[in-house]
């Protein structure tokens, strides 16, 4: 495993999402140097703590160093040039993790439609940096004009998307096709590491892949699920976190939305995380479906790890998230199967109680039609 030293925040839940990042993008963190700010001009960090960084570089000589903020490539240069490392910013880590968790054809080409983005943005400055001087963890560009490169980008861009699209009309037509035989979807959605492929493993009875660690589902994967003696669909889909750039959700568009077409939601939350990373954690899901134009009323909140903190605790968070007056969150425990059952029944209500809406509202309709206003 290769050594990183880390650069974060001076925050506990920071550290720890950081530390996660690392772990699960194969690399151990050897030490951590911690700040309140990590946007100064020319390095990210002061002069004094780059001083401090070098000789801590120098005695452990670590493969590589996680800066856990997004780098410009001027930053990223100069740090290189000081301490001849190889320097990750947060973007190029979830890009690394995002390449090593990639099994499917499509998660794969996302991925690399993700890569070239980061690429992309910061191509005109590498050009730039290296007609200044050899650039330390730049891929020799030789002689390549900026234009020739930026293109070049651009083109496998265009081929990768135009793949994409191929794959996301696939889609499309597998969604008309279960409309047509009548089936309703579920979609499961929330924080990366929520436990949302456990959850779909207990509804499901599958065996997917279920880790602590960070983004373990990248691809969607659909199955069937009887609740009350009727057929559902549900999707297991990519975690969401925090500061996730817009171009990394875009490049996964044709993956999350299925959650934008699905019946209902499940947002897995973590109940027993701390308050702070609870709420900070529930407001990035909340942002992220808001993007990708998932409405509320469709959501129901599975407030999972139930089992690991008490009752009051469980009512105490409840309120600060404001889901109190919201008769749609469940306790529950996808390790133990608690309440998972419930999940299904209020699942099935609140479809049942939809249809009857839609129905109403059509008959009502027809009448209006037949008699006039």
């Amino acid at each position: 495993m290769n050594s990183v030293i880390l650069i974060t925040y001076d925050k506990e839940d920071a550290i720890n999402e950081a530390k996660g990042l690392c772990d699960a993008a194969g690399y151990q963190v050897v030490h951590t140097i911690t700040q309140n700010f990590l946007k100064k001009p020319k390095y990210g960090i002061s002069g004094g703590v780059l001083e401090r960084l070098e000789e801590i570089s120098e005695k452990l000589r670590p493969d590589v160093i996680v800066f856990d903020e997004i780098l410009k490539p001027s930053q990223n240069y100069n740090l290189a040039s000081v301490l001849h490392r190889e320097i990750l910013d947060r973007e190029a880590l979830i890009l690394e993790i995002f390449e090593s968790r990639a099994s499917s054809a499509e998660s794969k080409l996302q991925v690399k439609l993700a890569q070239l983005r980061y690429e992309m943005a910061r191509a005109k400055e590498k050009v730039r940096l290296s007609s200044m001087g050899e650039q330390p963890g730049f891929m020799g560009i030789g002689k390549f004009e900026v234009d020739v490169y930026y293109n070049d980008i651009k083109h496998r861009m265009q081929t990768i998307r135009s793949k994409l699209d191929k794959a996301g009309k696939q889609r499309e037509l597998h969604r008309q096709g279960r409309k047509r035989m009548g089936f309703k979807t579920i979609s499961l959605a929330g924080y990366t590491s929520a436990g949302k492929t456990t959850l779909f493993n207990k509804m499901t009875g599958e065996t997917r892949a279920q880790s602590k660690e960070l983004f373990t589902t990248l691809s969607t994967t659909t199955r069937r699920v009887t609740i009350n003696q009727e057929p559902f669909l549900i999707s297991d889909t990519v975690g969401f976190i925090s500061k996730l750039p817009a171009y990394m959700i875009d490049a996964f568009k044709s993956t999350l939305e299925e959650l934008r077409h699905a019946d209902m939601i499940i947002v897995v939350i973590d109940i027993s995380d701390s308050l702070f990373e609870l709420k900070k954690k529930f407001a990035s899901c909340m942002r992220t479906l808001s993007e990708l134009g998932v409405e509320k009323d469709r959501m129901v909140y599975a407030l999972n790890k139930a089992d690991l903190i008490k009752p009051e605790e469980i009512e105490k968070k409840i309120n600060i998230l404001n889901l109190i007056e919201n008769k749609k969150q469940i306790p529950v425990s996808a390790k133990t199967g608690k309440n998972v059952n419930q999940i299904k029944g209020l699942i099935k209500n609140i479809i049942e109680n939809q249809n009857l809406s839609k129905f109403k509202k059509n008959s009502f309709r027809g009448v209006e039609k037949k008699f006039g206003n």
